[in-house]
């Protein structure tokens, strides 16, 4: 849909969410540099912090492997494997506990079957096939003025949105259970270190509101348009 970028209306509506967005990268770039730096107390790294976690927690059948990249960690439920970064995996930092903490969350949501994460999980399907499909109809609905595409469009489009919305509860709950964990496993001394792994964790959490409010924007400039061309056709 890069044909309608150059719409001022465009900007209005995305603008801003795209400006807390670049705001979000920055923030969470920043927490974990700083906090990367800071050698937890303990001097466990991400990958024996990993275990412990599991073990502690009573998930000891999750498997643990490296992924390439920065910031790439991630828990998979469909081959219930938790993917560290190398940095994350091999440093004793207290960004690194966060992180880890963080995707054990993951982990912890999907072992008590949390229906979120079954709905995200169910959608993903057609989200891949909306967001493919939905920015074609809309755009050949746009030219041809026939409104009723458009909205078709439209309606596969918002399947983003509705992705993004159902992750943010499970971000932040994800969070709320890594830092349980790490008090309970005494990870990370009170104070200081569990104040980076909070900024650590409230920073990531940045990143999912501007990619909800990026689609929310986008959803509505869309809507927008639909509404004006049946506007006009009236």
């Amino acid at each position: 849909m890069g044909l309608f970028y150059w719409n001022p209306t465009y900007w209005l509506f995305v603008g801003p969410a795209l400006l807390f967005m670049l705001y979000a990268q920055w923030r969470i770039s920043s927490s974990y540099r700083r906090w990367g730096r800071v050698q937890n107390s303990q001097g466990i790294p991400g990958a024996v912090a990993a275990e412990r976690l599991l073990a502690e927690n009573g998930m000891s059948g999750i498997g643990i492997r490296g992924i390439s990249g920065r910031l790439t960690d991630n828990y998979d439920p469909q081959s219930n494997t938790l993917s560290l970064s190398e940095d994350v995996a091999r440093q004793a930092s207290v960004a690194s506990l966060a992180i880890v903490a963080h995707e054990i969350g993951h982990a912890q949501q999907d072992a008590q079957n949390s229906l979120l994460m079954k709905a995200r999980a169910g959608i993903v399907p057609a989200v891949n096939f909306g967001s493919s499909l939905g920015p074609i109809l809309f755009i050949v609905g746009y030219f041809l003025q026939f409104p009723a595409l458009m909205w078709v469009g439209i309606a596969f489009f918002s399947m983003a949105f509705v992705f993004a919305l159902l992750t943010l509860p499970l971000e932040i709950d994800a969070s709320a259970r890594a830092m349980r964990m790490l008090k309970a496993g005494n990870l990370l001394e009170e104070g200081r270190e569990l104040r980076g792994a909070r900024s650590v964790l409230s920073a990531a959490a940045l990143t999912y509101v501007a990619a909800l409010l990026t689609a929310l924007a986008q959803l509505l400039y869309y809507m927008t348009l639909a509404s004006g061309g049946r506007r006009r056709r009236r």
